[in-house]
């Protein structure tokens, strides 16, 4: 049985050496958010394409601009305008943030730093040549490349495409990842359940997490727990690039998915990890797709994704997997959990006084979907671990999708 990190190491080795690169498609800016850019872009022009100022103040010689100097006050610039004038020795003018610095003129004071009269300023510090300005082609030079294939596309590198005039970007294709949850007990969550089933919730959490996660979810609903039809609903699976299975992976006389993707000749990598919850965990590859046989309980199968499922989603969509989301904090209260294994526990990390402060929640297990609505991250206890004392650092990780 590997330790998580082990099967998070295998995971990452095995989609590495049979990955190709993904297809590519060509979108337009407003739908490239979490995409995978498959292009360099390069920019148009430098940024700033001209000397700009950061405060609202006043644009000068710092050679005039001294303590205690008066200059007089010639006019005024705002962003969008040209000053056209010639700057003339021992004058200044006011200048909005974001404006283009006049030829001439090297310095801008902060008005909070002036006082005036009239047309006269008073200057109550001195000027440094150089500041409160950002030189024009300091931040990016024309024809340089600004983001590279690989990226993520969050709201900062959108910002950036858009500065420079890329709003179609071609990306890398999502992978699509179907999802089928097992069980006779389990029922679509639009149906009213019977006194002994419960509605199917892993459907709708791990097609959320596909989504934060960069894949395309593929709705394969219910198999019941009956090798034939988990084989057919499984072939269907097949056809996509990975099947995320919820359920069927344990021991038990009805645990039937590991003896079926066998059949079909399926190569299984591991199919435990030394974890609580999740212990049962299958992954391997059926043809050209990857299986995770996840467990059945909803925090189980929400964790696991987490670990297991996210980093073969970053490489298949063409980025590099990326490290878990692991914080240190400080303990907020004792605790005692088995050997053994590591436990993620669904907690509350929060910051009082500044410096992160982590608690575990009162929990049922891992059937309890409330507990993790309530967390914000998973407490992470070393399987070598028994008690933990309140005040000393732990690691957590975080929810992508609240914290």
């Amino acid at each position: 049985m590997l330790t998580y990190e082990l099967a998070r190491r295998r995971v990452i080795e095995e989609v590495t050496a049979g990955k190709s690169p993904p297809a590519v498609e060509r979108v337009r800016i407003e739908a490239a958010l979490s995409r995978v850019l498959a292009q360099e872009v390069i920019a148009d022009r430098e940024y700033p394409p001209f000397s700009r100022s950061v405060r609202d103040g006043f644009a000068v010689r710092a050679s005039d601009a001294v303590l205690g100097a008066m200059l007089r006050c010639v006019g005024e610039i705002k962003a969008g305008e040209e000053w056209k004038q010639p700057f003339v020795p021992q004058t200044c003018v006011q200048i909005m943030t974001g404006a283009a610095i006049p030829d001439g003129a090297d310095a801008v004071v902060m008005i909070e730093h002036t006082w005036r009269e009239g047309d006269w300023v008073h200057f109550e510090r001195a000027a440094l040549p150089g500041q409160h300005i950002v030189p024009r082609g300091s931040e990016v030079q024309a024809g340089k490349p600004v983001l590279r294939p690989g990226a993520r596309l969050g709201f900062a590198e959108l910002g950036q495409a858009a500065q420079v005039g890329a709003v179609e970007l071609e990306v890398a294709k999502r992978p699509r990842v179907a999802v089928l949850s097992t069980g006779d007990e389990v029922v679509p969550p639009e149906t009213s359940p019977g006194a002994f089933q419960i509605r199917n919730s892993n459907s709708v959490s791990l097609a959320a997490q596909i989504r934060l996660a960069g894949g395309e979810p593929v709705p394969l609903g219910i198999a019941p727990d009956r090798a034939e039809a988990l084989r057919e609903a499984i072939l269907r699976g097949l056809q996509e690039d990975v099947l995320v299975l919820s359920g069927g992976v344990s021991m038990g006389k009805y645990d039937l998915v590991e003896p079926v993707l066998k059949e079909l000749g399926a190569e299984l990598y591991f199919d435990a990890v030394a974890i609580r919850p999740g212990k049962p965990t299958v992954f391997g590859r059926c043809g050209g797709t990857l299986v995770f046989g996840l467990p059945g309980n909803p925090v189980s199968t929400m964790i696991t994704f987490e670990l297991f499922v996210v980093p073969a989603l970053d490489l298949l969509s063409g980025a590099d997997a990326q490290p878990l989301p692991l914080l240190r904090a400080r303990l907020g209260a004792s605790m005692n959990e088995k050997r053994g294994v590591t436990h993620f526990l669904p907690s509350r990390i929060e910051w009082p006084e500044g410096e992160p402060v982590v608690r575990s929640l009162r929990w049922q297990g891992s059937g309890d979907i409330a507990a993790v609505a309530q967390a914000n991250c998973f407490l992470v206890v070393p399987e070598d671990r028994e008690k933990l004392e309140a005040g000393e650092d732990v690691m957590v990780l975080l929810r992508r999708d609240v914290a």
